[in-house]
């Protein structure tokens, strides 16, 4: 049975992979950040939506500069990766852009060792070198 963080990933995943598809049709015939935007609008009307809905909105006042500062920069990295990745997928295939797109997942371990502290096992490490080869397997047109 799947714990309740590794339901939420898999949700993640497949989600990600409609967002691709999705993307890649909605982009066809606009520029790709224009489409970004348009993304990005429906997010913040779903996201207020449930913010709302749930009464969490008392909680902005709660949050520390700290996190403010750090939740900034992490929206400003996701726009940067949206803009990017629009783009890509604007000029290439889907099933190819979204391997390599998924290098954040490598990077995501290398970053959280060398900046977080955190430990990865020797098992850990073949599992991101596979999934970096797998990537550039997928996205690789030979």
């Amino acid at each position: 049975m799947l714990q309740t963080w590794q339901l939420w990933a898999v949700m993640a995943a497949v989600f990600a992979a409609l967002t691709a598809i999705f993307a890649k049709v909605g982009v066809e015939a606009i520029n790709s950040d224009l489409a970004t935007m348009v993304r990005t609008v429906v997010i913040l009307v779903i996201v207020v939506g449930i913010v709302a809905a749930s009464g969490q909105f008392g909680g902005l006042a709660t949050i520390s500069t700290r996190s403010y500062v750090f939740l900034a920069l992490s929206g400003t990295a996701t726009g940067a990766s949206w803009l990017c990745y629009f783009r890509a997928l604007k000029m290439g295939d889907a099933a190819r852009v979204a391997p390599i797109d998924k290098l954040s997942v490598v990077l995501v371990a290398v970053f959280g060792v060398l900046f977080l502290g955190e430990q990865l096992s020797a098992p850990n490490w073949v599992g991101v070198a596979l999934i970096g080869a797998g990537a550039i397997l997928v996205a690789y047109k030979g």
